[in-house]
């Protein structure tokens, strides 16, 4: 049996994954080589944003957290306060020489077992969500491909048919149960219900609760943390194996700050474990393949980094 979660748009951790990365994007929109460590937490009234950011360009931070909360679903007024500093020149020396900002260890995974070679609970969990409005939560159960249980939470009126429709689409056990706001009347959500924090949502973010998570979250982040960008090119190391074949692989790579060479790099294809060959993985290099200077990032922090056809897919 396995189990894996997603969240809607709205939901108070995703807002403040989203607005760390929509704050990055508006800076790489004027000069790509900004560097970005930026968190945010919001909470009944009001969105804190932190963090460090050196960049050429300039942003309008207060507008773009109230520009995408409004996008997430919410109306309401809502205060920013920011409290943001350059990036530490002793991390941008190592940087600045083509080192990783950061040490870590990465996993990267691909399957054969859905299209978009990512795992049925993950897949059809995302499904739902998608359709949520604002803030809510999906929840999918499967044991042996089949989907034994849902569970659904769906903040404020809503037209319980969308997801009908959809979930007939899957494949459903005999057994199968659908719960539907289990809690009972859901009407106060948000910020207003609960607060949010950057990077609270990795299994989400990831592949779900049964694979390993390695490093720390991706958004905010720009690309020379290889938290985001080891990350994403151990994704794609995975799913070029199983293009060729392969029905399940780890990609692992593992690095230590200001340093360029990666300390670790394998792979375990079907189970087997072999070296990482075949690919340039220095951060520098990364970024250049997967085009990692580019404002892309806030798509990534909707519904998940893997699985949604980006270019480390």
């Amino acid at each position: 049996m396995k189990t894996a979660e997603s969240v809607a748009i709205g939901h108070p951790d995703k807002v403040c994954d989203q607005i760390s990365d929509a704050i990055l994007d508006a800076c790489l929109a004027t000069d790509p080589k900004s560097r970005a460590a930026i968190e945010t937490m919001g909470g009944h009234g009001i969105i804190t944003i932190t963090g460090e950011l050196s960049t050429h360009a300039y942003v309008d931070i207060r507008s773009i957290a109230k520009k995408v909360y409004e996008e997430c679903g919410y109306k309401e007024e809502i205060g920013v306060q920011t409290n943001i500093v350059m990036q530490s020149p002793e991390i941008a020396k190592g940087v600045d020489q083509g080192g990783a900002g950061d040490q870590g260890i990465m996993i990267g995974y691909a399957t054969a077992e859905t299209p978009e070679l990512m795992p049925l609970e993950v897949m059809l969990s995302r499904k739902l969500a998608r359709l949520m409005p604002s803030d809510g939560k999906s929840q999918v159960t499967t044991e042996n491909g089949k989907v034994t249980t849902i569970i659904t939470s769906v903040c404020g009126e809503f037209d319980w048919t969308i997801l009908e429709k959809v979930v007939k689409t899957f494949p459903l056990a005999d057994n199968f149960t659908w719960r539907k706001n289990p809690n009972g009347s859901w009407m106060i959500g948000g910020f207003n219900a609960d607060t949010g924090l950057t990077g609270r949502k990795l299994a989400v973010d990831n592949y779900g609760p049964d694979i390993p998570l390695g490093g720390g979250c991706f958004s905010g982040k720009d690309a020379t943390k290889v938290d985001r960008s080891g990350a994403y090119i151990t994704r794609k190391i995975a799913c070029d194996y199983v293009r060729k074949g392969a029905k399940e692989v780890k990609a692992k790579v593992a690095y230590a700050i200001g340093v360029a060479d990666p300390v670790m790099a394998v792979v375990e294809i079907d189970g087997k474990e072999e070296k990482v060959t075949g690919y340039d993985l220095h951060p520098q290099a990364i970024i250049e393949f997967l085009e990692l200077r580019k404002p892309i990032f806030r798509e990534t922090a909707k519904y998940g980094h893997f699985g949604n056809g980006f270019k480390w897919d």
